[in-house]
């Protein structure tokens, strides 16, 4: 099996006929500057040693090499064997609130955009276990499901803001709910549950879902974004230019509070542990830390192919034929001579 490792190296071969062109362009300007300085006839007479041909050879020698350089820069790969590797790991799903009151910056520069950095740092550190981020406000919803391509999940992560869910509230049973419904039960996996929020949660039964992720075995941890004192949501227009901040009917600030009590009630109930959330410690790799300590069981099994680099191929020739053209003159020589006739 065949392939290159960086194919976007390949692109650079577009621009080839440019350089032919430029050579081309270079050569005939030469001629034509020799034209204005004396008579063509008498070119033979005022430059008997210079070869024409040589001056085509090195061009050809150069052009050559520069498109070996870039195909030894694409790193040609061959396969040389197909290995089946065993995929081990835990499972995490990810509870990310994204209600009105993340925008709450008591967290720098938001509660929200704190969050979301944490999640990237986790991701960047993963390897082997699969990761799913469920996002809810009023509602839940899956952003991305369980997997292990974690390039894929950083990009859906970025596209998270507070109106990725258009319902108003924060629905932390439902959210919980839909994490133990999106878990592959068939699979004998360590499962955990980890809830960054504020904890202001306002609907769905949690006691109820709780015990259920407790009988399967799920822990749930947990991270609380915010002030226990409470601070006002700031209110941002379509340019992203804070207006104010939200008010209630009467016209009356709204302040949001971290809600710890209930954080506290569900951690301790499903085996996990709580963290509050501060400007400068990393609560999430505190919270991989422990779910380190959760023992990977095999989930599956992949094939890869095993490459083997043949970049040297094109390399090794190319510094060669570069090595040539530095050694060639452009004067005429007896072994080029039947080419130096005119």
């Amino acid at each position: 099996m065949f392939r290159f490792a960086h194919n976007e190296f390949l692109y650079l071969l577009y621009a080839v006929p440019f350089i032919v062109l430029l050579i081309w362009y270079s050569i005939r300007n030469q001629k034509k500057l020799l034209e204005k300085f004396a008579n063509p006839k008498l070119h033979d007479l005022l430059f008997p040693l210079k070869s024409r041909f040589k001056i085509i050879v090195k061009n050809i020698l150069l052009l050559l090499s520069i498109i070996l350089i870039i195909i030894s820069l694409a790193n040609p790969q061959i396969g040389s064997k197909i290995e089946e590797v065993k995929q081990v790991g835990i499972d995490v799903f990810i509870l990310l609130d994204v209600s009105l009151s993340m925008q709450a910056q008591d967290i720098k520069p938001s509660r929200l955009e704190k969050a979301k950095h944490e999640i990237a740092k986790l991701i960047n550190k993963l390897h082997g276990d699969r990761i799913g981020l469920i996002i809810f406000s009023g509602k839940a919803y899956i952003q991305f499901p369980l997997t292990t391509d974690y390039s894929a999940a950083n990009l859906f992560l970025s596209a998270v803001s507070v109106k990725s869910v258009p319902q108003p509230g924060t629905a932390i049973a439902p959210a919980i709910q839909l994490a133990l419904n999106s878990f592959k039960k068939d699979e004998k996996t360590q499962k955990a549950i980890v809830i960054i929020t504020d904890g202001e949660n306002h609907e769905g039964d949690l006691t109820n879902v709780v015990e259920k992720a407790n009988n399967s075995g799920v822990k749930i941890y947990a991270i609380g974004l915010g002030s226990p004192q409470g601070v006002p949501i700031p209110i941002y227009n379509k340019a992203g230019k804070q207006i104010g901040y939200k008010k209630d009917r009467n016209g009356n600030t709204v302040l949001t509070k971290l809600d710890e009590e209930t954080l506290q009630e569900i951690t301790s109930k499903a085996n996990g542990k709580y963290y509050k959330g501060s400007n400068t410690e990393d609560e999430l790799g505190m919270v991989y830390n422990d779910l380190a300590k959760m023992q990977g069981s095999e989930y599956g099994a992949t094939k890869i192919t095993d490459y083997e680099d043949r970049y040297y191929y094109f390399l090794f020739p190319a510094v060669i034929i570069l090595f040539i053209e530095l050694f060639i003159n452009d004067r005429k020589s007896k072994w080029f001579k039947k080419f130096e006739q005119h």
